[in-house]
């Protein structure tokens, strides 16, 4: 799933060569995202896209020789080439006047249009530019000067050589980005790039190389003829082209000169939210607004849109909060379906929430039957993530807010850690589990890869440790997994005990006494001579799959209960009719407080989710849960909790059928629930932890 989708695409064909073009946004001005070489297409700038879009028009294009546009070795790849292609995209997209940015070789393309076409370009803004300003690292230039011949060996920039992309082309695009992401944690744009890389063939790529590019003598020449204003932003460890080639550019330019330290040659990948501001602000520059004086102060609360769990324990935390800071106004950032919780408890919601993307539809999308991997999921909504914090640094950019509360907003979290000078308020983080685990079934690699994203994050804490003003474990000590976060790194429980606080466990409501529970089940008419049975999936629509099995389930249930009552809760993002429910089953779309209903049944059927299984544990009811294949935080942080606990029967779903459903649910109301207390103080004790902050 994207974060932006195009309102235009096309083609514009120049000398019978077919490139492939996208708009996004409108209004002015507007950015043209040149392309780079033809090692990768303009899905390189997808952090960048959704950003401006919402500001300006945004049109982008793929490089000949990748992506949709045509790519054989038989075509030009001058210089002349992909900067007429540039013109041809800006005349079939109706763009008069344009905003040129520029990555590496794109940079170089600029400056040509800039040169020959002032009339075309507004402003140009050059990123680790790969142009001939400046010597480049000897290595480099000798490996380009022995492309054509055969060598023995290949080692290093040897590797830039025609014959060794013949036969081992990935080898090289690995090598290659291995140098473009120099900076530790680049696991996901490097998988991005090489898989870009794979998107062309070797001999192509190999004929861009040989396609004429200008002289140092003919660059100068250019240079003195751009007349525009110029940004050049260059990374002080970029070993593809050293930054002093970008100085030197920006001298010869009379431009701005934007250094990023410890930055390597893709920071528009590496560090989108810095390249994200820096465009946005040459084209635009930011004027902070006056914080007004004599006002009450403002806090923003953020609610992972994933499932409503969330959403129910940080009303019930808001709530206590306005108890203690009663002179505190909160305004929620949100999506569906967590507005749905926010606005029957009568919370204000922000307009700036429009632009985010759901989360939840993108866990949707990732998911098969009963089968989701959660940290793969994750990682694939990377340019999601990247969205969703830029909405949230234009809300708080001007410092108008005193607090930022986050439950498992990890975009947030994460972006501020890299970008700590961004920080602009007291913000408190709160999670319910911490760690990443591998599924066993995911080797090497996938233990490999989730280390080193529970390494960043230890590093980032390590690194700013004041940056999180307050972070909240939802639990106890005892929740935490007995795992360590993986090869040489500290355990779990003993990290987060020194680093989070602990208030226990947040259900946001008092569970009901036998007395009241009674009065529940006549509210809702339930009569005491039934059984009645609640199956919900939260707030998403990936357990679609588990709900259509406990459905087909209930004439086997039935006949062996026969007085039970089956009500199956769909939640706001899935259709009931979309359900093949046999006759009595009772379908019901999005019901509030559902945990009520939970309250006051005999028996629930439920996913793997923390929320709603620990509800149920609190009323301790009975009740069968089933984790989502892959699902990490279902099958190992949850779980474990539960177990703690003593509460529900884990049932796998690959082997729950009709009949195995049906033989737990009798056994689950032959049995009276003990289950651990639950305490219902949660939400007043992470209330307290929040209100100092202010």
């Amino acid at each position: 799933m994207r974060a932006c989708e195009p309102v235009q695409t096309g083609i514009a064909v120049r000398d019978g060569v077919r490139i492939a073009y996208a708009v996004y946004g409108e209004g002015e001005p507007t950015v043209l995202l040149l392309p780079a070489w033809s090692i990768v297409h303009s899905r390189m700038w997808k952090a960048q896209v959704p950003y401006l879009a919402r500001h300006c028009r945004v049109v982008t294009f793929d490089g000949r020789g990748n992506g949709l546009s045509d790519k054989t070795p038989a075509l030009d790849y001058s210089d002349d080439a992909y900067a007429a292609d540039a013109l041809a995209v800006l005349d079939s997209t109706g763009t008069a006047r344009a905003t040129l940015v520029g990555l590496s070789g794109g940079a170089r393309w600029g400056v040509l249009i800039a040169a020959r076409n002032p009339e075309r370009v507004e402003r140009l803004i050059c990123i680790s530019p790969a142009v001939p300003t400046a010597p480049r690292d000897p290595e480099f230039v000798a490996a380009f000067s022995q492309f054509e011949q055969r060598l023995d060996e290949h080692e290093g920039w040897s590797k830039l050589n025609r014959h060794f992309w013949d036969a081992h082309y990935r080898d090289f695009l690995e090598f290659f980005f291995s140098q473009a992401l120099p900076e530790p944690h680049s696991t996901k744009p490097f998988e991005d790039c090489v898989e870009w890389g794979l998107d062309t063939t070797p001999a192509t790529l190999a004929a861009t190389m040989t396609g004429r590019q200008v002289s140092a003598h003919e660059f100068r020449a250019l240079l003195e003829a751009v007349q525009c204003p110029v940004t050049v932003i260059h990374g002080d460890d970029d070993r593809i082209v050293p930054s002093r080639v970008g100085r030197a550019l920006a001298d010869a330019t009379h431009a701005r000169f934007v250094p990023l330290a410890h930055c390597g040659h893709l920071p528009q990948a590496r560090y989108p939210v810095r390249i994200n501001v820096e465009i946005r602000d040459a084209i635009s520059p930011a004027i902070a607004a006056p914080r007004r004086s004599r006002r009450r102060k403002r806090a923003l609360f953020i609610s992972s849109p994933i499932g409503l769990g969330h959403a129910q324990r940080d009303v019930a935390i808001a709530a206590e909060f306005r108890k203690l800071r009663p002179d505190v106004d909160i305004e929620w950032l949100a999506l569906h379906p967590v507005t749905e919780v926010l606005r029957a408890n009568g919370e204000t919601i922000h307009p700036a929430s429009s632009g985010l993307v759901n989360e939840s539809a993108h866990f949707e999308s990732e998911c098969a039957e009963h089968d989701l991997h959660a940290f793969s999921a994750i990682r694939t909504m990377d340019e999601i993530l990247v969205n969703n914090f830029m909405v949230f640094y234009d809300l708080v950019r001007d410092g108008d807010y005193d607090l930022v509360v986050g439950d498992e907003t990890w975009d947030i979290d994460h972006f501020l850690h890299e970008h700590p000078n961004e920080k602009r308020t007291a913000f408190v983080w709160m999670t319910d589990f911490v760690g990443w685990i591998p599924m066993p079934d995911g080797g090497d690699y996938e233990r490999r890869i989730t280390a080193d994203y529970n390494a960043e994050m230890i590093e980032h804490i390590e690194r700013f440790p004041q940056l999180r003003d307050r972070s909240i474990f939802v639990g106890d000590p005892d929740d935490i997994v007995p795992d360590d976060f993986g090869p040489n790194l500290p355990r779990i429980r003993e990290w987060t005990e020194a680093h989070y606080e602990f208030p226990g466990y947040v259900t946001g409501f008092v569970p009901p006494t036998e007395g009241e529970r009674a009065m529940l089940r006549e509210q809702f008419g339930y009569r005491a001579d039934e059984l009645v049975c609640v199956a919900g999936v939260g707030g998403s629509a990936v357990g679609s799959a588990l709900l259509q099995r406990i459905v087909a389930a209930y004439p086997d249930a039935k006949r062996r209960l026969p007085n039970l009552r089956m009500i199956v809760v769909t939640g706001p993002r899935i259709d009931p009719s979309s359900l093949a429910a046999p006759e009595g089953v009772e379908l019901h779309a999005y019901v509030p407080q559902l945990y009520r209903h939970f309250s006051a049944c005999d028996i629930a059927l439920v996913q793997g989710g923390l929320t709603t299984t620990m509800e149920l544990t609190a009323s301790q009811r009975p009740f069968l849960y089933f984790p989502l294949r892959h699902h990490f935080e279902q099958s190992f942080h949850v779980r474990y909790r539960l177990e703690r606990y003593g509460a529900g029967r884990c049932m796998d779903f690959a082997g729950a059928t009709s009949d195995a459903i049906a033989a737990a649910m009798v056994e689950e109301l032959g049995r009276t629930p003990a289950y651990r207390p639950v305490a219902s103080d949660g939400a007043a004790k992470a209330a307290a932890l929040i209100a100092d902050v202010v």
